[in-house]
């Protein structure tokens, strides 16, 4: 880890800077690259892009991190859902426990910088990047920076085939697959690939976006506003789709615009969690839609398609990072976001000490250099899974599973604990470890069995024979 000293300079640069200066663009970017990682992409788009670090001070016992937000519904809707996880994030980047305090500022408000001179008359790539932008997309989300393996080659050739010709092929076209395992990567390689073509009604959102400019719609009567937005398009992509579900007027509305499009020779692009016939709450008319192009998953990548990953991942970040190092990662984190978001830590680590990143620093984080003689080792959450199980006689399954009884709850509550206390993992990776749950429920559980631990002796022992299997090799 990061040698005191060092910490301690790192701190104290932080805190006399001004909110004008480039460390503290370059903090947040650290920390709004983990959020990425940890959101779906409409609702980082909708509600954190935009926002900045504005000021952080310094107290007795913690910074404060002023975060400003260019409106008053994006200011309150992270205040009220993702502040604690920006707190944690900062914590994280800073490595000194942040709160963060909310206000509101725009970007366009700052004062604007000096016009640089001397730049060519016309960039031939600006057109290319408007109208990535105006289609809502990734500029790295591209056919060609998607690694191909076993786990999605069969999604990887559909999405080609859709590519070449929208609306032929496979309409609509249903990718779904678990957390990080390229859905929205995959699905917004089409839209790039029309755009290249020379479409231009082309459009990505996410299930929440498309609620919520609904709600907006309604709020404000420009209903016929928002159709003609949506129904227009050639080529609509929505992501976690599984959102609309549960929500009649959204889904009414959906059906309408997905009739549309079709009757039009478009094309519809969706993902999800789950496939149509287990998404819970789906009305049955959009069921059958959905389910009459092509259904296609994506499983978890092996160990050569996480190393082709990383490698990706860090040529897009201008990290020069070997095979050998690469592999070192590869064969200890299993998913992807989670491989991104070493990717992140390796790299804050080695600018803070000054140094690459290398195998001997890749393994000094991954605690790999440990020995390994009875003491402790590393673990990953589905040993705990297992341990904690087996442990209570409960299966895997149960744990994950939507069971509420008793002989159930606890078990799922110790692993919530474990989770969060021994691996340190963000509560939203938790939640989505343990079937999706929201990090409401997986900080209840857990505070549930740190609140017990003080006075009971027998959770004490419970706690010290399971950390015993997950922590010592037999």
């Amino acid at each position: 880890m990061v040698d005191k000293p060092v910490k301690m300079r790192v701190l104290k640069e932080l805190s006399t800077m001004k909110p004008d200066t480039g460390n503290y663009e370059k903090t947040w970017e650290a920390v709004l690259s983990a959020l990425r990682l940890t959101l779906s992409e409409g609702t980082f788009n909708t509600y954190l892009k935009k926002t900045q670090l504005v000021e952080l001070r310094e107290t007795d016992e913690k910074l404060i991190g002023e975060i400003g937000c260019p409106s008053v519904f994006i200011k309150n809707t992270l205040d009220q859902r993702y502040a604690g996880q920006m707190g944690e994030e900062l914590s994280r980047v800073t490595g000194k426990k942040c709160e963060v305090s909310l206000t509101l500022r725009s970007r366009e408000t700052e004062p604007k910088k000096p016009e640089i001179k001397d730049l060519p008359l016309f960039d031939e790539d600006q057109p290319k990047r408007e109208g990535i932008k105006r289609a809502n997309l990734r500029p790295d989300y591209t056919f060609e920076n998607y690694a191909v393996g076993g786990s999605n080659q069969m999604a990887y050739a559909a999405a080609q085939a859709v590519a070449r010709k929208p609306g032929q092929a496979y309409n609509p076209l249903f990718i779904y697959g678990g957390v990080g395992v390229g859905k929205t990567h995959l699905m917004q390689a089409i839209g790039h690939k029309a755009l290249q073509n020379g479409e231009t009604a082309v459009w990505f959102c996410s299930g929440e976006e498309f609620t919520n400019d609904l709600v907006e719609a309604i709020r404000f009567k420009t209903t016929d506003k928002v159709r003609n937005k949506y129904r227009r398009m050639k080529i609509l992509m929505v992501d976690d789709v599984q959102f609309i579900a549960g929500k009649p007027s959204v889904q009414e509305e959906f059906f309408h615009t997905f009739n549309a499009i079709l009757k039009e020779g478009g094309q519809v692009i969706m993902t999800s969690d789950k496939p149509p016939a287990e998404i819970s709450k789906l009305e049955e008319r959009l069921r059958s839609r959905f389910g009459a192009g092509l259904i296609v998953d994506i499983g978890n990548p092996d160990f050569e398609l996480r190393t082709a990953i990383l490698l990706i991942k860090a040529k897009q970040r201008q990290i020069n990072l070997d095979m050998e190092t690469a592999q070192t990662v590869a064969a200890n984190i299993e998913g992807v976001r989670e491989l991104e978001g070493f990717l992140v830590r390796a790299t804050t680590e080695a600018e803070m000490r000054g140094e690459n990143i290398d195998k001997s620093l890749v393994e000094e984080i991954l605690k790999l250099t440990q020995p390994n003689n009875g003491g402790p080792r590393v673990v990953t959450p589905n040993e705990i899974f297992l341990v904690v199980g087996n442990y209570y006689g409960v299966g895997v399954q149960q744990l994950k599973g939507e069971r509420r009884t008793k002989t159930i709850v606890w078990p799922r509550q110790i692993l919530m604990y474990l989770l969060r206390n021994e691996l340190k993992l963000p509560l939203d990776e938790v939640g989505r470890l343990i079937g999706g749950r929201d990090h409401t429920t997986i900080l209840h559980g857990s505070e549930k069995v740190s609140s017990k631990l003080t006075d009971n002796q027998d959770l004490q022992r419970e706690l010290r024979e399971i950390k015993k299997k997950i922590f010592t090799t037999g």
